[in-house]
C-alpha cells in the first residue's frame, strides 16, 4: 500500500468480534450500538437479512455479516452497530450483527497492510498489533454490493 492511500485510510475504527475473528470500521460510519432486540423477520429478504427492527423511529434493516462475509456460525450476535444510513443509500438505515463490540482505537499509517484476498474491495486492509491483526472492512462497499 502505497503511503499516500495508507494515510487516507487511517483514523480511528470500532473493533468487534464475528465468530473467533476481530474486526473494524471506520468509527465514521458509526450511529450507535445497540442491544439485540426483537426483529421482525421479512418476506423474500436476501439470507444475510436477518429481519428490521425500529430504531428511534426508523426500520432498520439488521444484516447478518457472517452471512456476507462466509464466516461459520449463527446469527446469535449480541449487539447491533447501527451505520450511518448515507451509507447505505439504496437499503436505508442499516445495522449489523455482531458477538461483541470491543473498543475504538487509534490506528496509524504503518498498522495498515492491504488485504492479500480483496476481490470486492469490501476488506480496507489488515491492522496489524503486536501479537494478531484486525481485518478492517468497509461497510458502503459491503452494502453498495448487496
Amino acid at each position: 500500500m502505497s503511503t499516500q492511500s495508507a494515510q487516507s485510510t487511517t483514523g480511528q475504527v470500532l473493533e468487534f468480534e464475528l465468530g473467533a475473528e476481530t474486526y473494524c470500521v471506520s468509527i465514521d460510519y458509526v450511529t450507535e450500538i445497540v442491544d439485540v432486540g426483537d426483529l421482525t423477520q421479512v418476506p423474500n429478504a436476501p439470507p444475510y437479512v436477518e429481519g428490521v427492527m425500529d430504531l428511534r423511529g426508523r426500520t432498520t434493516s439488521i444484516v447478518d455479516p457472517k452471512t456476507i462475509f462466509g464466516i461459520d456460525g449463527d446469527a446469535d450476535g449480541k449487539r447491533i452497530i447501527v451505520f450511518d444510513p448515507e451509507i447505505v443509500q439504496t437499503q436505508g438505515a442499516a445495522g449489523w450483527l455482531v458477538d461483541e463490540v470491543f473498543q475504538v482505537v487509534q490506528i496509524t499509517p504503518d498498522q495498515v497492510d492491504r488485504s492479500p484476498a480483496n476481490d470486492s474491495g469490501s476488506i480496507r486492509g489488515v491492522v496489524k498489533r503486536d501479537d494478531d491483526f484486525v481485518i478492517w472492512v468497509d461497510p458502503a462497499v459491503v452494502h453498495s454490493e448487496g
